[in-house]
């Protein structure tokens, strides 16, 4: 199956100028409705007045093209179906619609059917007595042996320089040379781990291999001129500005960092990060992304496009314009970063002996290490099978800090804190969080004179409070509070009982309210009791035996 959100094919991208149109937030743009197959989006405030400039190609490198329509940028898009030159007909309605007696430029990417199909149309519109320039945009470096580069994603760096010489009432031959300039300056590259998706295609296992990229893949998923044997992204990044800056010489740039589609946004805060440090940080004046600008549907790549400024293209680059998908330049500079000292929240202590606590805390701990494994395979059953790991990490800790003298027997409430604080560091997940909230929380109230069942509660309390789960919620809760409850009416061996019975009780319930077993099933959770309510039920039952 197409791994495509789609209705319906042939509707496509009709439908989808439609969802651009409706979310443009200024409300500035509309579609000529001349015909279905003739897909021309143009600024809603266009009087003629200026030079209009007009650009398009196929459709699928959202926000190219009709993203870049409106005030600064281009009057008009002529948008292709699915990776298809516009026709002929369609271009040339598009430039009688927006010209006017100052002229119009088209802006055309260097492939076969848009020089056509532009050029065809620039000839008839000439025709009807308008004049017509064409600029052909050819910026892609891949293969430096081909007569016709191809147009890449520095096309919308031409787009933004022709519309602010528009913007700025200059002649058709004044803008068509400012573009043309752009144009002789400009140079991009790109790399991709995966080609697009086609909407209606089956899917097929990818021409490139894990852990290797295409340098230099076309927009429209073409092979790349070479394949780099590494996803390591500082590599990638030095393997494209290398051939980038030859090209470009001295002098200060702008560069663009293009998602094409598939990549997350934070790979392109790490491409961005390897950007900053490579060869050419000393050279980027303006930065311009990451973001997608000329995309390739979901392609999993991006590109680079370096632009080699004048204080003319510098001031048409920062020029605001009223648009949906450009990209304001920042000035670059080295992140920023500001002083602060390091928070140290460690427990002050001085280690003590108590013969009681330390047979106590050995039992307790060595009984959660003992029973890691089986622990493990409950918590298989009903989640993912690592709470005896995860209970066994902390129990190490303590024990070993027990072994070597390291722990504050004598006094409880800083026993209870200790325990609070290391739990949080060594125990994984939310399982530590939430047993470092326990203990931290009674050792606070039984310093502040509770007694030990009472301060236990307290902190069960607020495990309950920040955890989310309560009783019945088939989570260790179910054998930790009848224990405390009955540690404070009677003793430790009623609190062992009760213990026992909570956690045998989550054998028998059907749905549990917290943690990952709340995503399982009830026929996968019948009959299993909760690890971590065992693992509770287990501890107090070695604490009856301890002398």
């Amino acid at each position: 199956m197409s791994r495509f959100f789609l209705n319906d094919r042939n509707q496509l991208i009709n439908d989808a100028i439609e969802g651009i149109l409706i979310s443009a937030p200024r409300g500035n743009l509309v579609k000529l409705d001349i015909d279905p197959a003739i897909r021309v989006v143009a600024r809603a405030d266009w009087d003629k007045s200026r030079v209009a400039v007009i650009s398009g190609g196929g459709s699928g490198h959202e926000p190219a093209h009709a993203g870049f329509v409106g005030k600064g940028m281009l009057t008009a898009a002529v948008c292709g179906d699915l990776f298809a030159s516009p026709s002929v007909d369609a271009v040339l309605n598009a430039i009688v619609a927006v010209t006017g007696d100052r002229g119009c430029l088209l802006i055309v990417k260097n492939y076969t059917g848009d020089r056509l199909n532009f050029g065809l149309a620039a000839e008839k519109a000439k025709s009807y007595g308008l004049k017509v320039e064409m600029v052909i945009v050819a910026d892609d470096i891949a293969l430096p042996d081909n007569k016709q580069p191809r147009g890449i994603a520095g096309t919308a760096l031409v787009h933004k320089i022709a519309g602010y010489a528009a913007e700025q009432g200059k002649s058709l031959t004044e803008v068509r040379d400012m573009a043309r300039q752009a144009c002789d300056n400009l140079w991009s590259l790109g790399v991709a781990m995966q080609t697009c998706n086609l909407p209606g295609s089956d899917d097929e296992e990818g021409r490139i291999k894990q852990g290797h990229v295409e340098l230099g893949l076309g927009i429209h998923g073409e092979p790349g001129a070479s394949v780099v044997e590494t996803q390591n992204s500082k590599t990638i990044i030095d393997t494209l500005v290398k051939p980038l800056l030859e090209k470009a010489g001295d002098g200060r740039l702008a560069v663009l960092i293009n998602n094409l589609g598939g990549v997350s946004a934070l790979e392109m805060a790490q491409l961005t990060r390897e950007l900053a440090h490579s060869a050419v940080k000393d050279r980027i004046a303006l930065l311009i992304g990451p973001a997608p600008l000329v995309s390739s549907l979901d392609m999993k790549g991006f590109s680079l496009s370096f632009l080699k400024l004048n204080d003319t293209f510098e001031r048409a680059l920062n020029e605001p314009v009223e648009t949906l998908g450009w990209q304001n330049p920042v000035v670059f500079a080295p992140m920023r970063t500001v002083a602060h000292a390091a928070l140290h929240d460690s427990l002050e202590f001085t280690p003590s002996d108590n013969g009681q606590v330390a047979g106590l805390v050995a039992a307790a701990t060595q009984t959660l290490i003992d029973l890691e494994a089986h622990l493990n395979a409950l918590d298989a059953k009903v989640g993912d099978g690592d709470t005896g790991s995860t209970f066994a990490q902390g129990a190490r800790d303590i024990a070993e800090r027990l072994a070597q003298n390291q722990l504050p027997l004598n006094d409880v409430s800083k026993l209870l804190l200790l325990v609070g604080e290391r739990l949080a560091t060594v125990m994984g997940g939310s399982s530590g969080v939430l047993m470092s909230i326990y203990f931290t929380a009674a050792g606070q109230k039984l310093h502040e004179g509770e007694t030990l069942p009472a301060a236990l509660l307290s902190g069960l309390a607020q495990m309950k409070h920040y955890g989310g789960a309560d009783l019945g919620d088939r989570t260790l809760i179910d054998a930790l509070q009848p224990a405390l409850e009955a540690l404070q009416k009677g003793g430790i061996q009623s609190a062992a009982q009760a213990a026992q019975q909570g956690a045998e009780a989550t054998a028998t319930m059907q749905k549990a309210g917290a943690g990952r077993s709340s995503y399982v099933n009830k026929e996968n959770l019948n009959g299993v009791t909760d690890p971590g309510a065992v693992a509770v039920a287990e501890v107090f039952a070695a604490l009856v035996k301890v002398k």
